[in-house]
């Protein structure tokens, strides 16, 4: 092993060490009262059950894949190694999901516990260590998978592409299958205990309380970090496979950058170092918010990976000024992104205002408030991510031997640009998903101060950290989404390429059949630009009858359980989680075969051509659609917190009932169906990839 090589091994180690030291620092914590542990461990056992009934059925269509990649690509070519990579990148998304859930279960309770101190600076401390270890997790369990196939096939990236596949069709499961858990819980128990029988959330009197703290973890944390994971895993490997692949034309990349394959790993490794030293600014000052601490973090975070992609730059890439730029450009589209995700979904600012100031009316202009808000929020992100694209593209074309004209050269190297910047966002990966993570840490610590009727000064420190967390979990979802339009883009670059050597054609000789009179781009085009809302409607959908079902369960308790309202018997918490569980694992199958299914008819159905349009329509129209949802729904969620804080006549007033209603639509659409566009988006591109040279051989219509 080479010393970088070595080097990027010791980084996923160092993440790991640092990861396993807060895990043994969170359960040495002391977890509060008995009925404090009872809660918790029903908490623990429901998010337990669910994440091994999922994990069973995902990894037999797991092997069953596999065997069809291995013989697909004959067994005595680079079918095993393609179907080994696909298991490893499924198993390693799976595994940094249980793994950051199974401390978050845990630090729940404790976060509680410490709450009853009344020190809102310390419990937030607390929380964010326990996010933390899901954050160091994904990143260095991604970061050794990569350099250890990276070293085991010798640099040959494309033999590299079953792990691409594999990630990305985990995260599109544990996405799709915990978004439809923890929705459906959530707004069933909303629906019933807080709109009919005007109860608090988190009551202890509501069947679906458990189900729902329970949807926190399977949903917002095991689901999400799966989701990075793949992030990582996609947005590195597929801008390793770009400089690869671009080499293999007339351009002779790697003569002028020679370590352009490896260098986003360098920054990934880079990122570690990063996410350590920033975690050391996360603390409240006195006076300070606890945005303001998290964001010192990131700041931080932010700062130092840049100043390491300058030195990095400079020891592993000549100095290039042009890489430098297209680095520092993919941290700067990462800041806006997430400034801007702010300002649309923290209560401190109008939009939020605006929906809960609409709720006085009822909950019809709610909801119009709302949708009106989402899809405001698409703009100024799609302006960043376009300015992002064309400034890491000029950056690099400017580097090319032809300078920055429209030749080969130059447009070979400013696909790589774009691709260099998206894989730079992944400087803050490991600190963004510790800060998400906080949030259904802080989430399920208030369900369980409410449950075991924790003193006031407790719900005054866990309530304003449960409504942070809205906030966080929203501006991880745009980072995911922004970081992925990026990544996509770098993909589709990375499958011309392969289209092209697969084809035996000139790389220009192929993208100049990518034009608007051709049929087959316009259909693949249409197709690829209605798959996410066909895609979608069946994840609402899902919700829907999750939501009902739960609604229907928790009414008959009611009716049937004697004594629930008044506090004499206790409800049946584990009907609701495993009526939900078993709904959510029924509802996955249809939209997960969509993703699968769509670009492999298309490829083999239309050809190499068509499908290239279906990738770009993909990512145009999922793109804007993943933002309006996640961030729109993260609007009605804090409209709603707003009202509760003592606006508009507060809890249980007419407008509070209203911006319910409101949040019950947000939720579907903020952490089931807009999250599982990122997978989507990525899952068709790299299945694409995986695929192309059977599609080149085999397509009905041709290229």
């Amino acid at each position: 092993m080479e010393t970088v090589e070595l080097l990027i091994a010791l980084a996923g180690i160092l993440a790991l060490a640092y990861a396993g030291i807060q895990t043994v620092l969170v359960l040495r914590e002391e977890e509060g009262t008995e009925e404090m542990r009872r809660i918790s461990q029903a908490i623990r056992e429901g998010a337990v059950a669910f994440l091994r009934q999922e994990y069973t059925v995902v990894f037999a269509v797991a092997i069953a894949l596999a065997i069809i990649i291995a013989v697909a690509f004959g067994i005595s070519g680079p079918g095993p190694a393609l179907a080994v990579g696909f298991l490893f990148g499924a198993a390693g998304s799976a595994l940094a999901g249980a793994a950051g859930m199974l401390v978050s279960v845990r630090a729940n309770v404790r976060t509680a516990a410490h709450a009853r101190k009344g020190n809102l600076a310390a419990t937030m401390s607390f929380a964010f260590r326990g996010g933390s270890v899901t954050g160091l997790t994904v990143a260095g369990l991604a970061l050794l998978e990569l350099i250890g196939f990276y070293v085991v096939f010798n640099g040959d990236v494309t033999q590299m592409i079953g792990l691409l596949f594999g990630a990305s069709l985990m995260s599109l499961f544990a996405r799709v299958g915990g978004g439809i858990y923890t929705k459906g819980a959530d707004v069933g128990a909303d629906l019933v205990g807080k709109v009919e029988a005007g109860i608090p959330e988190d009551d202890p009197r509501n069947p679906a309380v458990i189900a729902d703290n329970v949807g926190d973890n399977v949903g917002d944390c095991a689901g999400m970090a799966a989701d990075l994971f793949e992030t990582y895993v996609v947005t590195a490997l597929g801008t390793m496979l770009l400089a690869y692949l671009i080499d293999k034309g007339p351009t002779n990349f790697l003569a002028t950058f020679p370590n352009a394959v490896l260098f986003p790993l360098v920054v990934c490794a880079w990122a570690i170092v990063a996410t350590v030293v920033g975690a050391l600014f996360v603390r409240m000052r006195p006076g300070g918010s606890i945005m303001g601490a998290l964001y010192q973090g990131l700041g931080a975070t932010t700062v130092v990976g840049l100043v390491g992609l300058y030195f990095l730059d400079g020891q592993l890439m000549g100095g290039s000024v042009p890489i430098f730029v297209a680095t520092a450009i993919g941290l700067i589209v990462m800041v806006l992104i997430v400034v801007v995700t702010d300002y649309y979904t923290s209560a401190k600012y109008k939009p939020v205002a605006r929906i809960a100031d609409s709720a006085q009316a009822g909950a019809g202009p709610t909801v119009i408030t709302g949708l009106s808000v989402g899809l405001e929020s698409a703009w100024v992100p799609g302006l960043v991510i376009v300015a992002g694209t064309l400034g890491a593209y000029a950056a690099l074309a400017s580097a090319s031997p032809a300078g920055i004209g429209t030749g080969l050269a130059a447009s070979s190297y400013g696909l790589y640009g774009i691709g260099l910047a998206a894989a730079s966002m992944l400087a803050v990966t490991g600190m963004i998903i510790s800060i998400d993570a906080f949030g259904p840490i802080t989430d399920n610590a208030g369900g369980i101060a409410e449950m075991a009727k924790l003193p006031p000064e407790a719900r005054a420190v866990t309530d304003p950290l449960d409504a942070v967390g809205n906030t966080t979990k929203a501006i991880t979802k745009g980072y995911a989404i922004g970081s992925a339009a990026l990544a996509a883009l770098a993909l589709f670059a990375a499958y011309t390429f392969a289209v092209a050597n697969s084809a035996n054609i000139g790389w220009t000789s192929f993208t100049s059949q990518l034009t608007i009179d051709n049929p087959l781009v316009v259909a693949g085009l249409i197709i690829g630009a209605i798959l996410p809302f066909f895609f979608t409607s069946f994840l609402m959908n899902a919700v829907g009858v999750a939501a009902q079902s739960i609604v229907f369960e928790v009414r008959r308790q009611f009716r049937e359980i004697k004594g629930i309202m008044e506090g004499t018997a206790q409800p049946e918490y584990a009907n609701c989680v495993r009526i939900v569980t078993v709904t959510a694992l029924r509802q996955l199958a249809v939209p997960a075969a969509i993703a699968v299914v769509t670009p492999l008819a298309v490829g083999f159905l239309l050809g190499p051509i068509a499908l290239a349009g279906l990738l770009l329509g993909v990512i145009l129209s999922g793109f804007p659609l993943a933002l309006t949802m996640t961030t729109g729904g993260g609007a009605w969620d804090n409209a709603k917190k707003y009202i509760e804080s003592g606006h508009y006549g507060g809890k249980h007033s007419d407008a509070h009932k209203a911006a319910i209603v409101g949040d019950t639509v947000g939720d579907a659409t903020k952490d089931t169906a807009g999250p599982a566009i990122n997978p989507l988006i990525k899952v068709v591109n790299t299945i694409s990839i995986l695929f192309v040279a059977l599609m080149v051989a085999h397509s009905v219509i041709g290229l």
